[in-house]
């Protein structure tokens, strides 16, 4: 499959560049497999758009304020995101810097009284090998939360403020397990009511915590798209995830594009502890044909054009067919023709 089949027209004016005003206000399109029907709604609709006694996965993950900034030695700003740990002992992070050629010509940048950090590699991936100095904090993530701001995503056209810090976090996020660069944003949604309502209505939630990184938003770059060298993305599975994931009569359904990453990754390997927790990293590329192991039902938001998230939407849309990337333009067309708004902040979609 070619890299250009990925992509779409979108009108700039309906990439979401802020939250609707309340969680369950955004918008919700339906589509139904059985029918190949689309339906609109909102998302306070979507406990009574469910299929009944449905075990429900989401990404506990909160986002961490991964965004920090200092001075070259020349007195030049610096920008620094941190993406994941390489040796924590060492207070050493994989990093993006701005600019990159400067800082890792200068070889150090600080904030005053706050840490200093050295360039110790350039990467081959456009990231940097940096070592903190810390003056105050444990690590580089307690001062990135201390003092750093929200990551927003690059097509985000202005600066985190205080709201984001709510809103661009999920309300079952576990602040314990500041891990990711994004959020999981098809949980963004949900208020604690809609929570209380599926309990109600018979659903159980489980929970998984995959760290979502930057790679979610870097596009198919190759020509071909089984070319792509996919990101591989850190989960933890307790175990009571894992046992009712490993029970096929259980209709299951996904929170966003990570947990099916992370389900399927670990449905697709050998579990040499089945009795114990698991932690892994879900280096899984989905994309048509596919058949899915461990999701029946999925919520997303609307995706990105030549994103390797497309290719997952489209294998659960047609599973075990190569038809679903055409059908997934066809839904964003009339999703784009009803002004959805897309993306991080966007609407959402329901498939069923």
């Amino acid at each position: 499959m070619l890299t250009q089949d990925l992509h779409y027209e979108l009108p700039n004016d309906l990439i979401a560049q802020s939250p609707a005003d309340k969680r369950d206000k955004s918008r919700l399109l339906l589509f139904e497999r059985s029918t190949q029907s689309i339906s609109h709604h909102y998302f306070n609709e979507f406990p009574k758009l469910l299929p009944s006694n449905l075990s429900i996965f989401r990404n506990d993950v909160s986002v961490l304020k991964a965004r920090i900034f200092g001075k070259r030695p020349s007195g030049g700003q610096v920008e620094c995101l941190l993406l994941s740990p390489d040796s924590p002992a060492e207070n050493t992070w994989r990093c993006l810097l701005k600019p990159g050629g400067k800082t890792a010509k200068s070889g150090t940048f600080r904030l005053e009284n706050e840490y200093s950090a050295t360039v110790l590699k350039s990467l081959p991936s456009g990231e940097y090998l940096i070592r903190f100095e810390l003056f105050k904090d444990q690590d580089p993530a307690s001062l990135a939360q201390r003092i750093g701001s929200l990551p927003l995503p690059p097509y985000v056209r202005r600066p985190a403020n205080q709201e984001d810090e709510n809103r661009y976090q999920t309300v079952y996020a576990d602040r314990t397990k500041c891990s990711a660069v994004a959020a999981p944003t098809a949980g963004l949604h949900f208020t604690p009511e809609i929570l209380d309502a599926l309990k109600k209505n018979g659903h159980s939630m489980y929970d998984l915590t995959l760290s979502v990184g930057l790679g979610t938003f870097r596009p198919v770059e190759t020509e071909r798209i089984e070319d792509h060298p996919m990101h591989g993305e850190k989960y933890f599975l307790p175990l009571e995830t894992k046992t009712i994931l490993r029970n096929p009569e259980i209709k299951k359904m996904a929170i966003g594009t990570t947990c099916v990453r992370a389900i399927e990754h670990y449905l697709g390997t050998q579990d040499t502890n089945p009795t114990q927790s698991t932690e892994a990293e879900a280096d899984l590329f989905i994309r048509p044909p596919y058949h899915f192991r461990g999701v029946d039902h999925l919520l997303t938001n609307f995706h990105l054009p030549g994103s390797t998230l497309m290719c997952l939407v489209g294998s659960f849309l047609t599973q075990d067919e190569s038809s679903g990337i055409t059908l997934l333009k066809r839904i964003y067309q009339e999703a784009i023709e009803k002004n959805y708004r897309f993306f991080s902040f966007g609407d959402a979609m329901l498939i069923i």
